[in-house]
């Protein structure tokens, strides 16, 4: 009879250490959860049977586990801070650059006072880099050979001439890009030269706003001019 006295306040104990009074504000943290776990392993010590105590492999294993839950919500923080840290650095560097010429993917260019600029970014050298620019119509106005360029990104400008040697009109114009190394093609982005006018913070990251051409993200901008 004794010994099933000690079992059930035992049992009682070990039901109240997991059902104590519980803070309406609290939640299912590691510290909530450490904290439980401690008094569940104080109650059990307290009510063990001296005839079967508990085993300390099980207690070791128990207070392992514990550990590393909360080695791994200390690294999540910490993670979490390096992200916070890192956004809002990423979002200085992208309004700095409001007001500012970038080069992003893109086919049209704008002739303005017989002048436009555009880019070329390439995956490897090419022998030769020929443009090819149209109008509204999809004409041809003007072929350009740039001739030996490096691999990445680059600029070229256009002087409003025609392949006929007459002035094009200014306005918006398209373009085309093909590059070869000897026989072979090389992977070539034609890019478009925009004005950064506002900078954009989203769940899904900063994204900048590049007039008319629309939206980028940061890691489209290959040159700032």
């Amino acid at each position: 009879m004794a010994t099933s006295s000690v079992t059930d306040s035992s049992n009682a104990d070990i039901y109240a250490a997991l059902n104590g009074k519980k803070s309406t504000a609290s939640t299912s943290t590691v510290s909530d959860a450490q904290n439980r776990f401690l008094k569940l392993l104080t109650t059990q010590l307290k009510n063990q049977d001296p005839l079967n105590p508990m085993d300390n492999a099980q207690m070791t294993s128990q207070m392992a586990q514990i550990s590393t839950v909360d080695g791994i919500e200390r690294l999540n923080a910490t993670l979490q801070k390096l992200i916070n840290n890192s956004t809002d650095s990423q979002t200085m560097q992208a309004a700095a650059l409001v007001g500012h010429g970038v080069l992003v993917p893109g086919t049209g260019m704008n002739l303005a006072s017989g002048s436009a600029f555009a880019g070329v970014d390439l995956a490897t050298a090419a022998d030769r880099v020929t443009v090819t620019i149209k109008d509204a119509n999809g004409l041809v106005v003007r072929t350009l050979d740039l001739g030996e360029v490096e691999a990445g990104s680059h600029v070229f400008q256009w002087d409003g001439k025609a392949n006929s040697g007459a002035d094009a009109a200014d306005g918006a114009y398209t373009f085309s890009v093909a590059a070869v190394q000897g026989t072979n093609k090389v992977d070539v982005t034609a890019l478009a030269v925009g004005l950064v006018s506002s900078v954009e913070r989203a769940a899904t990251g900063l994204t900048l706003n590049v007039g008319q051409m629309g939206s980028f993200t940061m890691s489209d901008v290959r040159q700032i001019l």
